[in-house]
């Protein structure tokens, strides 16, 4: 339990550190300079964008390490009883490592001008990241089919608070995916927006992927 927070704990530093570098390192007549000199940078124009996105993995960051501490504070008392995990969630996890890779691979292809590439790529992540939320409903009519509600037990309550809430969260990812893919598939809209879409949920992903690692390592050793 230590060590997943304090992962996650780095995680929000490194997070926390790369806003205060974009924030403080403009100086103030850097936000004058425009045509192709206001492009440079990893997201251009769309700065505030990547700083939006940071401060909401923060949050987002801060959320599950308190709920992890709380989960460390409820598992000493006398009541609790382990629970077992559904064997598909581990299905699930390699659906979301391929989904995070890919989105990856697509993200290349978009930075280096390989459009072709692009289509394919994010319906393939969109696919498996809506096998991993299915997947995850599944396993949760599993536990239910087995007698294990929320209620049985505080771990059961944790169990399904935790894997709600990630999925929640892959959820409202998924709405940022379909505006770009839809724009891919039907050919419309500006290819730096779009590349600069498909860069921010690329990060999302790999942030949404390794709080899901942690939070299924932790579930399987408790």
């Amino acid at each position: 339990m230590t060590i997943a927070l304090l992962f996650l704990a780095a995680i929000l530093a490194t997070l926390l550190g790369w806003l205060l570098k974009q924030t403080f390192n403009a100086a103030p007549w850097e936000a004058e300079v425009v045509g192709d000199a206001a492009h440079h940078g990893p997201f251009g124009d769309d700065k505030a964008k990547f700083i939006a996105l940071l401060t909401f993995l923060a949050v987002v960051c801060s959320f599950f390490a308190l709920i992890l501490s709380a989960y460390s504070l409820r598992m000493d008392l006398g009541d609790w009883v382990p629970m077992t995990e559904p064997q598909l969630l581990w299905t699930n996890t390699v659906m979301l490592i391929v989904a995070s890779a890919v989105f990856q691979w697509t993200r290349n292809a978009s930075v280096a001008g390989q459009q072709s590439r692009l289509q394919p790529g994010l319906l393939i992540t969109g696919v498996l990241t809506l096998g991993f939320v299915l997947g995850q409903f599944i396993a949760w009519q599993q536990l239910q089919s087995s007698g294990q509600y929320v209620t049985t037990n505080p771990s059961n309550a944790f169990f399904y608070f935790l894997t709600g809430a990630h999925a929640v969260h892959i959820i409202g990812g998924m709405f940022v995916w379909a505006r770009a893919t839809t724009k891919v598939v039907l050919g419309k809209g500006d290819a730096s927006e779009i590349r600069r879409s498909i860069e921010l949920c690329t990060i999302y992903w790999h942030f949404l992927l390794i709080v899901w690692l942690i939070l299924f390592g932790l579930l399987l050793q408790t």
